[in-house]
């Protein structure tokens, strides 16, 4: 029988807070029990297995990711938005480390057709649009976005960019730059060949 006090969201929040302190790759049913203070067995009548946490923390993350970027991009367009989303999930990795490892990990079927996943990805595609790309070019334009603020992100938490003297921070500020570039200047007529 699951324990009163326990609730599969406060699961979940207790496992992304883990991931956050400890590291996305030592979250296990017993880590979280141990933090909860309960028994491993006591977990299991509120995450089915640690693929369901695991899953849990990626729709949480999601969750906040869409929050982070609503609050970024509101009333902006262009560079600014792009800015906007950039700085949502820069700043989310930074804050939430073990939950952002989480969306940089494979979604499961369930969690790539959540409501939390359509969110976060139609926030993008919004702010993508604003560029007035051919609406099949969206996709690319996302991925493009997206690998550069995820490589960005992993290279600067590998410290990669530690034996430079130049500032990380004017870095993203070019790559931002170089996004909307990109984006502004993106092709009218379809795919390249």
């Amino acid at each position: 029988m699951p324990r009163a006090n326990l609730t599969p969201d406060l699961v979940v929040a207790a496992a992304a807070d883990l991931a956050d302190r400890d590291g996305y790759d030592q979250v296990t049913i017993s880590a979280v029990a141990r933090d909860l203070g309960v028994r491993p067995a006591s977990l299991y009548g509120h995450v089915r297995d640690l693929a369901a946490l695991l899953s849990g923390i990626h729709r949480l993350a999601l969750t906040e990711m869409g929050d982070a970027v609503a609050a970024e991009v509101a009333g902006r367009s262009g560079r600014e938005a792009l800015a906007g989303l950039a700085a949502a999930h820069r700043d989310y990795a930074a804050r939430r480390p073990g939950a952002w490892a989480a969306l940089q990990r494979p979604a499961d079927d369930a969690t790539a057709a959540s409501p939390e996943a359509a969110r976060v990805a139609s926030l993008i595609a919004a702010v993508i649009r604003g560029y007035r790309l051919p609406e099949s070019d969206t996709v690319h334009a996302v991925r493009l976005v997206g690998a550069t603020i995820s490589g960005f992100v992993a290279l600067t938490d590998a410290r990669s960019f530690a034996h430079r003297s130049e500032s990380v921070d004017a870095s993203w500020l070019h790559a931002v730059d170089a996004l909307d570039r990109s984006l502004t200047s993106w092709p009218q007529e379809g795919p390249l060949a």
